[in-house]
């Protein structure tokens, strides 16, 4: 069995092993991270042998940690993340490269379809028959998206809401609520196959679905990084969060919603961002949590998708894609039995 892992970051880790009576055999470490002593090598290799292929990762890790000789150095990897990779390899996990990508950019449509679309794409992947794709979203209306799990009356204002004219619309992710205006975010979702993710915690897959975005916004000057569980950030501040849904139809949601020119005092009129959270972020403002990508850039919106969707084609290969006739007339059939219902939406109150 094989398994590869790109560490968000770091390097490469592959894993090649045997299975054997329960057992796992014949482990070999490789990659292109740094590790001190060469000794250290072997050492990891002896440690995975004879465990068994139910063993937790935590049981990994530690089996590795403590063979490790005294002053070991691991760069660009750690005992984790060969956990994570011996898990993929076991779980017969796929890499972004080995899929056909296919991309679909816009077109702007009613908030509460995108929500509809979002679930029908993923849908699709899942059952093989959409090749796995990512969409750009464009935006027709203002509106606040609010996690599966949140409260309406505790996440937004509504009589602010209804003054500037913002739809309310509940996804099928978790996660917090985002404050969206057309022009003013660029939001994109990931539909693949539950495979990609094999073997990996929520927050490993987090940080390595969004991988190629952190990799076009350095490109672009902006110091980018990821912090767990699920925002994108930068030294002057937060550009995004990501939100995930793995479906039983055997495929994963992943979407993104950045700041490109946000109205950060309209935003906290709208939304009710609790004091709580604000403390959580380590910041007294929210009207400064986000930091958009206008000013860090000096690019058009249009300039800086133009950028990820050439990142994006460069790592694994893109070809354009459309919503199909089928697809969207599923997305509104949608809209009328669930996302468009009183139901949905306010299922918790």
């Amino acid at each position: 069995m094989h398994g590869e892992f790109k560490v968000p970051g770091g390097k490469l880790v592959v894993v090649d092993l045997e299975v054997a009576h329960g057992k796992i055999e014949q482990f070999r470490l490789a990659g292109d991270f740094f590790l001190e002593p060469d000794s250290a090598l072997e050492a990891i290799n002896g440690a995975v042998n004879g465990l068994a292929v139910e063993a937790e990762p935590a049981t990994i890790v530690a089996a590795i940690t403590a063979a490790l000789p005294a002053g070991a150095i691991l760069l660009g990897f750690s005992a984790d993340a060969v956990a994570t990779t011996i898990r993929r390899a076991l779980q017969q996990a796929t890499s972004f490269a080995d899929y056909d990508w296919q991309l679909i950019q816009g077109p702007p449509v009613d908030p509460v379809l995108q929500m509809a679309l979002d679930q029908v794409l993923a849908e699709e992947v899942g059952t093989g028959r959409r090749k796995p794709t990512p969409r750009i979203w464009e935006w027709e209306k203002p509106a606040v998206v609010i996690g599966s799990f949140q409260s309406v009356r505790n996440e937004v204002d509504l009589d602010n809401a209804k003054k500037f004219g913002f739809d309310i619309v509940r996804r099928i992710s978790g996660g917090g609520a985002m404050f969206m205006e057309a022009g003013s975010v660029i939001t994109y979702s990931i539909y693949a196959p539950s495979e990609l993710v094999q073997g990996m915690t929520f927050a490993d897959s987090y940080a390595f679905l969004d991988e190629w975005v952190i990799i076009a916004l350095r490109a672009l000057g902006i110091e980018a990084s990821y912090v767990p569980l699920n925002d994108i950030t930068s030294p002057t501040g937060k550009i995004g969060g990501a939100a995930q849904k793995r479906l039983g139809s055997g495929a994963v949601l992943h979407h993104v919603t950045m700041s490109y020119d946000m109205d950060g005092e309209k935003m906290v009129q709208v939304l009710r961002i609790g004091r709580e959270k604000m403390s959580d972020k380590g910041t007294k403002s929210a009207a400064k949590r986000v930091d958009p990508l206008r000013r860090q850039t000096g690019l058009t919106r249009a300039e800086v998708i133009d950028k990820m969707v050439a990142t994006f084609r460069g790592l694994y290969g893109l070809s354009p894609s459309e919503i199909t006739l089928a697809e969207n007339a599923a997305a509104h059939q949608l809209v009328v039995e669930k996302f468009g219902t009183d139901k949905w939406l306010h299922r918790v109150p």
